[in-house]
């Protein structure tokens, strides 16, 4: 799907078509809740569709490796990320969401653990698995033991994530797949994304780096696992069930639903998009923490996280399809109590999202990357991020008003130990 070009003007008018939701009958927290627990069938669906979509240009790569089926996966690959980084509001609160999720997205990643990669490598201190090279062996020597892995399935990738107890060994989901698409990222700080050739799909004396068939093996195993998962997940939030998670959580008073909402919205956008996927990259300078790191897709990843969160608040999500849901939301819940409360933080989010914009502009427009705007000599480019940075704050406290405006006290988002 085309990435949407936020300028002022439509920013202003999605802020007063929020904003005008307030003359619409009253809504009850449940109706909010339940309209949350809708937006998040939708995401997870819209993953599931886009995955499908994807291993679909995947097989087309495997039965015919060229640069136009490589660049088409990457393509799909970019736009499976859209509707999943707008998922990401529903973790932290609601637990089949976060203990499940670092299967699916789990990030940075000793990729030493699935392929090749530079002599100088630098990874995790101390993980036995950062090496392994799975593509490569197919019995892998890791903390004294002895893994068979020469039968490459979705049920090997998921028993070898945090492979040693560490976390860093990631074996599957979409960064795994990225790195299997793009490669290592080798530019630093300077413009380019990973350069992995077609011909590392190619069979025969065509074959570049070994291995190929192992390879295939593993970007299709890892592909069938992320449409599995995402499929669980979406059944999680199907509407009319009753033995699922919507199920418990609509069956809860509607105060700990927005709750859950609140919580999950403030934690991540102060501790982890703000914090672990901003500030720990730009403190460091550190390319290691740039979340999509080997597609250089940066921008996307944190502006739809971000936007992940403005959907909650608006009550809306634009489906991938082109279609928009929209149903009772948080701001008229606050509206109802508070309009001039509703009117500051309409204004916030949107300003947020703005400047969270800026780093899409950035990379698109002037092709200035998040990890050339990170870098130690670019302190325009840290200044960028900073502001984004601030913006998720200032977000984070509107997010509270919203809280204690509806009556939900001492929210406390998550800050994962970030000083702001």
């Amino acid at each position: 799907m085309p990435y949407p070009k936020l300028v002022l003007a439509a920013a202003i008018g999605a802020l007063l078509s929020g904003c005008a939701q307030t003359s619409t009958p009253a809504v009850s927290q449940k109706q909010v809740v339940e309209h949350y627990a809708d937006i998040a069938h939708a995401v997870y669906a819209d993953s599931l569709t886009a995955a499908e979509q994807l291993d679909v240009a995947i097989k087309q790569l495997l039965a015919n490796p060229g640069e136009q089926t490589l660049a088409q996966a990457r393509t799909a690959w970019k736009a499976a990320r859209v509707p999943y980084q707008q998922s990401e509001t529903f973790r932290f609160a609601n637990p089949v969401v976060d203990e499940w999720e670092g299967q699916l997205n789990a990030w940075p990643l000793d990729e030493g653990l699935i392929d090749y990669v530079a002599t100088d490598y630098q990874h995790e201190l101390g993980n036995d698995g950062a090496t392994a090279n799975i593509i490569a062996n197919k019995v892998l020597q890791v903390g004294g033991k002895q893994l068979d892995v020469s039968n490459i399935t979705p049920e090997l990738l998921a028993s070898l994530n945090e492979l040693a107890g560490s976390e860093a060994n990631v074996a599957s989901g979409y960064h795994a797949i990225e790195f299997l698409l793009w490669g290592q990222d080798l530019h630093g700080t300077a413009p380019g994304a990973g350069e992995r050739p077609y011909t590392d799909y190619a069979l025969g004396a065509d074959c570049t780096n070994g291995n190929c068939d192992r390879r295939r093996d593993y970007l299709q195993a890892a592909s069938q696992l992320l449409i599995s998962d995402l499929g669980w997940m979406s059944s999680q939030w199907q509407p009319g069930q009753t033995d699922n998670y919507r199920a418990e959580l609509t069956a809860l008073p509607a105060e700990e639903g927005l709750r859950r909402m609140l919580f999950g919205m403030g934690s991540l956008s102060l501790g982890e998009l703000a914090g672990e996927r901003m500030k720990v990259a730009l403190v460091a300078n550190s390319v290691e923490d740039e979340h999509d790191c080997f597609s250089d897709n940066t921008h996307h990843s944190h502006y739809y996280n971000e936007k992940g969160i403005v959907n909650l608040m608006f009550g809306e999500y634009q489906r991938i399809d082109g279609s928009t849901l929209q149903g009772p939301s948080l701001l008229q819940l606050v509206a109802q109590q508070d309009a001039d409360a509703a009117r500051k933080i309409g204004v916030q989010m949107r300003k947020s999202e703005q400047g969270v914009y800026r780093l899409v502009e950035s990379a698109e427009l002037n092709k200035v990357h998040f990890d050339q705007l990170i870098a130690a000599d670019n302190p325009a480019g840290n200044q960028l991020v900073q502001a984004a940075i601030d913006g998720l704050v200032e977000q984070t406290r509107a997010i509270e008003l919203a809280a204690s405006t509806i009556g939900i006290n001492n929210l406390s988002p998550d800050t994962a130990d970030h000083e702001f």
